[in-house]
This record gives structure tokens, sequence and C-alpha cells, in this order.
């Protein structure tokens, strides 16, 4: 179960903060290419919005549906405007209406500190809630004082951490960047609240370049250590973070080394079924 997928059309809506070779259109096509080189097996996908214009929101979930006969879509995460609750609730409404909606995200990793933690947001966020989605927490990792205090403000609201606040990996060179900085200290502190789960994914854009198999270990590892197999789930991140076929080459061969089947089967799938309160395969919009 890919948790975290992103997939986008030019053509289709606006998105403007594309460039260089992200500058082009991520469709079913090219997802197909993608996965040729990932084992052959059952995957099934949670769609992430893709920061389209703010406007195309619901637009946006309407193409990614049209999308289920050629994607093996499970979930989509969809754009809310949370800062405005009266735009919240409109658009809550209309999610109401697209079954595959089950969380929603308004990015966080540009807007200024507090931000999630104004009046208006945590009201919006009440909503998300009472709905039943969940929401997902795309920060850097000097926000995650921010998160640690928005989870105890909603203690009722499932939120997951996208790529596991967005660390700075540095080179693949650099020594063990990871223990003892203030990244480490304040993802232990958000995973000490039981309503956040995080996602192994995004690492391979967070990286100065190149990255290896050994550079990004001890970021999982103190993952791992904070959050345990029960409350981690999979993302690939495509196409931001890739090749699809690596990164969950990296994961598994991780997971093979640290964790027993049990854990192996739930950050690969089960842990996203649950915080995402998945339908079972087949049981579409």
């Amino acid at each position: 179960m890919d948790a975290h997928l992103h997939l986008w059309d030019t053509d289709v809506l606006t998105y403007d903060w594309l460039d260089g070779p992200l500058l082009r259109s991520f469709g079913p096509d090219e997802l197909d290419v993608a996965l040729q080189d990932a084992p052959d097996d059952d995957c099934g996908f949670v769609f992430v919005q893709a920061e389209c214009a703010p406007e195309q929101a619901v637009a946006e979930v309407d193409w990614v549906s049209s999308l289920a006969d050629r994607v093996p879509l499970r979930g989509i995460v969809a754009r809310a405007p949370l800062e405005d609750p009266a735009a919240t609730d409109r658009h809550l409404a209309a999610f109401a209406e697209r079954p595959l909606v089950v969380g929603v995200r308004r990015l966080l990793q540009s807007e200024p500190e507090g931000f999630c933690l104004r009046p208006g947001f945590l009201r919006s966020a009440e909503g998300v809630a009472s709905a039943g989605l969940s929401f997902d927490a795309c920060v850097r990792w000097t926000q995650l004082p921010d998160v640690v205090a928005f989870a105890d403000a909603l203690p009722d609201l499932a939120i997951v951490l996208d790529h596991l606040g967005k660390p700075e990996l540095g080179s693949p060179q650099a020594a063990d960047p990871a223990d003892g900085t203030p990244w480490a200290e304040s993802l232990r502190d958000l995973a000490r609240r039981p309503n956040v789960t995080c996602k192994v994914s995004g690492l391979p854009a967070e990286s100065a370049g190149e990255w290896t198999d050994a550079q990004v270990r001890p970021f999982l590892d103190i993952a791992l250590d904070a959050f345990g197999p029960d409350r981690l789930l999979f993302g690939s991140d495509w196409p931001v973070s890739g090749p699809f076929g690596r990164w969950l080459d990296t994961v598994t061969s991780w997971l093979d080394d640290r964790v027993g089947t049990r854990g192996h089967h739930a950050v690969l799938r089960e842990n996203a079924e649950r915080v995402y309160r998945l339908r079972s395969a087949g049981q579409g919009a």
C-alpha cells in the first residue's frame, strides 16, 4: 500500500510550483513505467493532493477519481483551505459526496510559525475530525513543535506526518547526522501523541544530490524507535521522490533487518488501511 502517491496533468489543472524535470504530466502511463522496476505485487495507492491552484481542489479530486480504472486507488487526501473555516465547510460538504476522499491536507511547509495554531485553522481541523477524515501534516523539521501543539489541541483528529517531518539529510558522505539533532528530539516528542502516525516517505527529495541506503537508514531507525512499527506508513512520494522501485527496495530491506513479519506487513499495508479507514479492495466509489 503506497500511502503517498502524486499524479498531475498540466493540461487539466494548474500547478505553479512545478519546474525542472517535474514540469510535465505524471499520470497512469508514467506510473506504469515507474512500476516496472518494482516487485510484481498487488499494490494499492492513496493519492495525496499535488498542490494545484487552490480553487481547483475539488476538480483535482474529480480528475483523480476518473483515473480509478487505470490506477488502483484506495483513497484520496484532498486539499482543503483550513485557514478559512467557511471555505473548509464547503469543501468538506463536497468531499462527503466523493467516497474516495479519506483525508485532507493543507501544506504547512512554507507557512509562518504558528499558522496551524490560529483559531480559524483549529476550528476547521475540528470539522475535519468530525467528518471522519484524517489530516496530513507536511512540514519542515523546524515546524515539528507546531505539529506537537496542533496534535495536543485536537486529540480526536488523526494526524499523519508526511516525510518524517523533512529532516535535512545532507550529503551521502556525511557522518550519521540523525541522532541527537533537534529533528530527532522533536520527532520523538511528536510520537508521544497517540493520534499521530508517520509516513516513511520523501527522504530522497531531502538529500543533497544522490542518496544511499546507508544515508537514510539512521533516519528510518529513529522514526521506528519513536513511533514503532504500528504507527509507520510506507509512501513513495512518487514522482517527487524516485525512482519508485528503489525507494520501495530500500524500505523493504530495512524492514527485513529491523522488524518481523507482522511489523513488515503493518508498515507496508495494514497501517495505511487502518489510519485512512480504507475500504476493502474492490469497494471503490
